[in-house]
């Protein structure tokens, strides 16, 4: 069984062909889909997918690239779109300092701070987005012990992944885990134990090797199970079946919903 932790199917990118992908996905072995949300809307149009198709999931939440708008108000819509029964996460939430046009870093903060508080509040997991700003995301989630999540597309240290795993979070790996320059995170993949790895697309971003430089889908996850696969000295099929069960039990979903 194949679970895409990370997707983002209410992209325009899928606009031509949203529904019919969607529905070919158990076909192809794609079990689960979980899709964040990076704003109000497009959280809105994650629980609605998740309504539409029984295989998907939503997470919903400001990423730190679209929180420019956020207000304390906006935490009221967020807590109800949470309470969906097909919302899984809080996410995707964190702090990207790559961009010098992201919104300033401490409304970002500000932002990231509200939505953990939240999820502790709902106890949900969190889905974080952790671009450049390594040790402001670290610091800032031990400020909530009780909330544990996902680095979403892990870039960090191995030393600060060790970290993370010792705090009871799990780490999340992606299409780059399968370009040739990525010696870092192919390092973090190689120490994590089984039982803390997700596997995500990130779609319709971050394509692996060899489908580099086209749309990315949920059906791809098999390149990147087999990089981590030769990185461990296990079957492509142990990963993807390990992987599955760890998202099952962080997500708390039970394979009799489908």
């Amino acid at each position: 069984m194949i679970f895409d932790t990370h997707a983002h199917y209410d992209d325009s990118a899928f606009d031509p062909d949203r529904k019919a992908l969607l529905s070919s996905m158990p076909a192809a072995g794609v079990n689960y889909i979980v899709n964040p949300g990076c704003d109000l809307p497009s959280s809105r149009a994650a629980v609605a997918l998740a309504h539409a198709f029984p295989h998907v999931y939503a997470a919903v939440g400001y990423h730190p690239e679209n929180c420019a708008p956020y207000v304390p108000t906006h935490l009221e819509e967020l807590r109800a779109l949470a309470g969906d029964l097909k919302v899984v996460a809080v996410g995707e939430i964190g702090l990207d300092y790559y961009w010098p046009e992201n919104p300033p870093r401490a409304h970002q903060q500000a932002v990231f701070r509200a939505q953990l508080a939240l999820a502790e509040e709902l106890s949900l997991p969190v889905i974080v987005h952790d671009r450049e700003a390594h040790g402001d995301c670290l610091a800032i989630v031990k400020e909530f012990p009780r909330v544990r999540g996902v680095f979403h597309c892990y870039s960090g240290s191995a030393e600060m992944a060790k970290e993370l795993l010792k705090l009871g979070w799990y780490l999340g790996f992606d299409g780059p885990i399968t370009y040739k320059n990525n010696r870092k995170t192919a390092e973090t993949a190689a120490m994590c134990p089984l039982d803390r790895m997700l596997l995500e697309t990130d779609a319709p971003y971050l394509s692996p090797v060899p489908m580099r430089g086209k749309r990315n889908d949920s059906r791809n996850i098999r390149y990147i199970a087999e990089r981590i696969a030769h990185l461990r000295g296990v079957t492509p099929e142990e990963i993807l079946q390990t992987a599955c069960e760890n998202a099952l039990r962080f997500y708390g979903i039970s394979r009799e919903v489908l």
